[in-house]
């Protein structure tokens, strides 16, 4: 279980732009990039449309996909492409889980959001940072790292109120916000890669390494056995039915009688949502209250419950029917990173970034749509960029054969 949740008094960390460590940073940021996460290049396409935005004294704000946990540095180079720093938003453990961390990341124009609860103080930057329209706020909309770079998980509505609240901070000019979509490419020889690290999994299970079967056939079978010893572990046994079913079925088992203790047995919403939820009402006690040690053990456990379905939530059932490259890295990845809390970099990757047109945001919400016309208009564009964004795929390197 990585340490996404802390158990201790929060304090909003608010930006410190420096200029020099800025300066610093984007002069070692590729060097790192290649060496922490395997990106060997990043390209910026339509880049124009933001540096239009800028250029008209806009109030703007960034939102793409989190499907790597490099994508805050990989918008780096978008900030580069239009000479002007960005500012982001992150959770408060990113910002907790060093020193070096804490000290960095608000002179690179990063600060802190608490996603267990309420947080006005980000609240208020964030809105301040857009209506003033001196740097862009760059926000990732699906709240969590994905890993699924061919598939967006349900948005958060936070990026429209924040713009819709700037908008009406504004005295004059515009608010839009540009959704921007990262394609990572991998461009390495895929069995070399992938194999070993199939490998040491297999021997984790005391497998004999399954090399009579093709790499797809193998790493599904990794898959069903890795989700099985879960099912015994909460059902006694495997269950019967295709993956998604068998994923939901394990989130809903998980979520539901922590949602009667927790949350007065409201168990609406999407998965991440009902952890959000849980998490704001599991946390609090933890942080401030005189709880026993055999407590604060169970809340822990519960804690790691709902850390379980976050991670099943972001296994899409049939992610490699159609098995790309990219998509075949991912699920591998994944699977080392739920098994050991980090996973390896990978050489070598490159990043594509698409830049979509602005969205005019407006201070006030139609209401008579039901779902969020902002945040559709995101989710649309970003599917869209999506699709286009393969077309940048170079031909498959000699000996990735997949199928």
């Amino acid at each position: 279980m990585q340490s996404v949740v802390i158990d201790k008094p929060y304090t909003f960390i608010p930006p410190r732009f420096s200029r020099f460590w800025h300066w610093t940073m984007r002069r070692i940021l590729p060097r790192q990039l290649r060496k922490q996460y395997g990106i060997t290049a990043v390209e910026c396409i339509g880049a124009e449309k933001l540096r239009a935005s800028l250029n008209a004294g806009h109030g703007v704000m960034v939102v793409g996909n989190h499907c790597r946990p490099c994508d805050p540095m990989i918008l780096d180079s978008l900030a580069a492409a239009v000479h002007r720093p960005f500012h982001i938003i992150a959770s408060w453990h990113v910002f907790m889980s060093s020193q070096v961390h804490r000290f960095l990341l608000p002179r690179l124009g990063g600060f802190s959001v608490y996603r267990e609860g309420m947080d006005r103080e980000s609240l208020k930057c964030a809105i301040h940072i857009v209506a003033e329209a001196k740097h862009p706020l760059a926000i990732f909309a699906e709240g969590i790292i994905t890993r699924c770079n061919d598939r967006l998980v349900n948005f958060m509505e936070g990026p429209a109120f924040m713009a819709r609240a700037a908008a009406k901070q504004r005295k004059q000019g515009k608010v839009v916000i540009h959704p921007v979509f990262i394609r990572y490419f991998f461009e390495g020889d895929l069995l070399k890669t992938v194999i070993p690290v199939v490998e040491e999994i297999e021997n984790r299970l005391s497998w004999q390494p399954q090399v009579q079967l093709p790499l797809r056939e193998r790493i599904h079978k990794v898959g069903n056995a890795l989700l099985a010893l879960k099912e015994i572990e909460y059902f006694q046994s495997p269950q019967p039915g295709r993956f998604r079913e068998r994923l939901q079925r394990l989130q809903d088992h998980l979520l539901t009688p922590l949602e009667d203790q927790w949350c007065a047995g409201r168990h609406d919403g999407d998965p991440m949502a009902r952890v959000k939820r849980l998490r704001s009402a599991i946390l609090p006690e933890m942080v401030t209250g005189d709880l026993t040690e055999s407590e604060r053990a169970k809340r822990w456990r519960h804690l790691a419950e709902v850390y379980l379905v976050q991670q099943l939530h972001c296994y899409p059932g049939d992610y490699i029917e159609n098995p790309t490259p990219e998509r075949i890295l991912e699920t591998v990845e994944r699977y080392e990173e739920d098994l050991t809390d980090l996973a390896r970099p990978h050489f070598p990757i490159r990043a594509v970034i698409t830049v979509g047109d602005a969205i005019e945001v407006s201070a006030t919400r139609d209401r008579s749509q039901e779902a969020d016309p902002i945040t559709a208009e995101i989710r649309r564009q970003m599917e869209a960029m999506l699709e286009s964004s393969k077309a940048c795929r170079k031909l498959t390197p000699t000996g990735t054969e997949i199928s």
